[in-house]
């Protein structure tokens, strides 16, 4: 069951589609999680000219900045299936449908600033682990007034969440500066249009 948002300035109205789920995973699962995390090849974001704080990992797809495009990254890690078909069964999509993964890491001090995921994604599903962190929202296109509509959402660690319908495409989203090492692994399922095969990394 989904459970209370911790909200400020939100109104009375939520936006459809925003799900948010505590204790998604148990504390085992957890540790299970961040011990094979630990063993990651993580490397900077980068978005064109600018390179993140945050560093991640990528299976299925990456997102080149520079091209605008998807490019293809190495299937998702066998330690990532169970986890993937536990999203899978809550959110009501075939596990093979979230063929698209990134795992964030996010030091202590790290933000992640507003945006909304590339179109190429439809439905986003992600899940918090080690630390918590404080997710917001605004409405989109931004308003004059920028405090207008805001609300947010504390991710604490095991819980999950998913962006979809109204919550995905006419809202942005916003990572507050992390207080101690956080990990987040998503899960996104690929738009209709976007379904064909992705360019190769490396073509021969």
């Amino acid at each position: 069951m989904s459970t209370p948002l911790d909200l400020f300035d939100a109104g009375d109205a939520l936006p459809d589609g925003l799900l948010h789920r505590r204790d998604f995973l148990t504390a085992d699962d957890e540790a299970s999680l961040l011990r094979e995390l630990a063993g990651l090849p993580f490397t900077a974001a980068r978005y064109k000219a600018y390179t993140a704080r945050r560093r991640i990992v990528s299976y299925g797809s990456s997102y080149d900045f520079g091209e605008g495009a998807l490019r293809a990254a190495p299937p998702v890690a066998a330690f990532l299936l169970p986890l993937r078909d536990r999203i899978a069964a809550w959110i009501d999509v075939a596990p093979a449908d979230l063929a698209d993964v990134t795992i964030a890491e996010y030091a202590p001090g790290t933000p992640l600033g507003w945006h909304r995921d590339v179109p190429e994604f439809e439905r986003i599903a992600g899940v918090s682990l080690a630390a918590p962190c404080r997710i917001r929202f605004r409405p989109y296109p931004v308003r004059e007034n920028r405090r207008d509509g805001v609300f947010a959402l504390v991710l604490e660690p095991r819980s999950a969440y998913l962006l979809q319908r109204e919550i995905r495409w006419r809202w942005q989203h916003a990572i507050a500066p992390t207080r101690a090492l956080r990990y987040s692994i998503t899960f996104r399922t690929r738009a209709a249009r976007h379904r064909e095969p992705l360019i190769q990394q490396n073509p021969a």
